[in-house]
């Protein structure tokens, strides 16, 4: 498939074409940092309600849109939404994230998961991707996402969200046998749900693995890299056009891991320069990011310079500004409107190029 120019802005950068300003948006740019969703939230205090009920997250998803006209809408989920479809029950509980009652500790457990159906148990997803193609037509990209099978494992095993890992690692470092099994399982799945939105209409996927961070290299090396490989190398013997990115939190030591991972976007966090990222990477390694969300608290004079800062430092193409992780809670709406407004400006400053 060409790239042709009625495609939308990050689609084009994203499949590798050099264009005037790098694409914007954010990871979380849906949620709690904008009033409409705070009072959307009181409506529907259920998350799972507000994720899963398609008008909703529709609404949700499109709120972003509707304030700051991003280049990329992502759609409003959670990486854990297709586990029940798995047979690993959950809810997601409010500020506290993921709720796993029966966490994943036996043999038995995993033999008794099944394959992912997304017809039968996320007839949603489709729902609400082809609501948003439909509502920004080629004005902008429509992004699905998943959970990398490491960080839906961590979840599964520990039940909830951890500080230690100390449940899973504890599996991965005397029964490694058992999680091994587990992690090719999701995988599998999540390989077919990455497929199954991107047929629903999402324009590029972006895969998160959260936790794998916390993990030694020589265990990203063992329990995160090999699954995220055969994650994207299934969507690419189906789907070799849409582009998939990587997102690992806390990367910086295992930057050049994310790039073997058959990913073709690597997300920077700030934990390392972006030139010091590119050059790391190589240059035909395109990059994400890598602001970091708490600029957004600074005066807008240290947010323009800081954007600036960064987009000379990635160069010109193949990078899609964003910041190193989500959106804060508490940020001004008034700062994210202006961090949207300088990323559409950079063009006429010319800030896009190497200097």
């Amino acid at each position: 498939m060409g790239i042709s120019s009625y495609d939308p802005h990050l689609l084009r950068v994203a499949r590798g074409e050099v264009l005037d300003r790098p694409p914007v948006w954010m990871m979380r740019q849906a949620g709690r940092y904008m009033k409409a969703y705070r009072d959307l939230r009181e409506k529907y205090p259920s998350f799972r309600d507000r994720s899963e009920i398609p008008e909703v997250a529709i609404e949700v998803s499109l709120q972003p849109w509707k304030a700051f006209q991003p280049d990329g809408v992502i759609l409003f989920s959670d990486i854990v939404t297709p586990l029940p479809g798995l047979g690993i029950e959950m809810d997601i509980a409010e500020g506290k994230g993921p709720i796993i009652d029966s966490p994943i500790r036996t043999q038995e457990q995993v033999d008794n998961l099944h394959e992912l159906e997304p017809e039968v148990s996320l007839p949603f997803i489709k729902t609400i991707l082809q609501a948003l193609r439909q509502e920004v037509g080629n004005k902008s990209t429509v992004l699905g996402f998943v959970g990398a099978p490491w960080t839906l494992a961590a979840y599964a095993v520990e039940g909830k969200g951890s500080k230690t890992y100390s449940a899973i690692k504890g599996m991965a470092f005397s029964d490694p046998k058992i999680l091994h099994q587990l992690l090719a399982k999701l995988a599998d799945a999540i390989a077919i749900y990455v497929r199954y939105q991107i047929d629903s209409g999402a324009q590029v996927v972006q895969m998160f693995d959260s936790w794998a961070g916390q993990l030694s290299p020589q265990d990203y090396d063992t329990f995160a890299l090999p699954y995220q490989k055969r994650v994207f190398q299934q969507v690419k013997e189906t789907h070799p056009d849409t582009p998939l990115i990587l997102l690992v939190s806390g990367s910086a030591g295992v930057l050049e891991r994310m790039a073997s991972s058959g990913a073709d976007i690597v997300t920077v966090d700030w934990s390392v320069d972006m030139a010091e990222a590119r050059a790391r990477l190589g240059s035909h390694v395109k990059v994400q990011g890598n602001l970091d969300p708490g600029v957004l608290f600074g005066s807008k004079e240290f947010i323009r310079d800081r954007i600036r800062d960064t987009v000379r430092k990635a160069g010109s193409g193949g990078h899609i500004l964003n910041l190193g992780h989500g959106v804060l809670p508490e940020t001004p709406e008034e700062n994210v409107a202006f961090f949207f407004e300088t990323a559409k400006q950079l063009e006429a400053l010319g800030v896009g190029s190497r200097e």
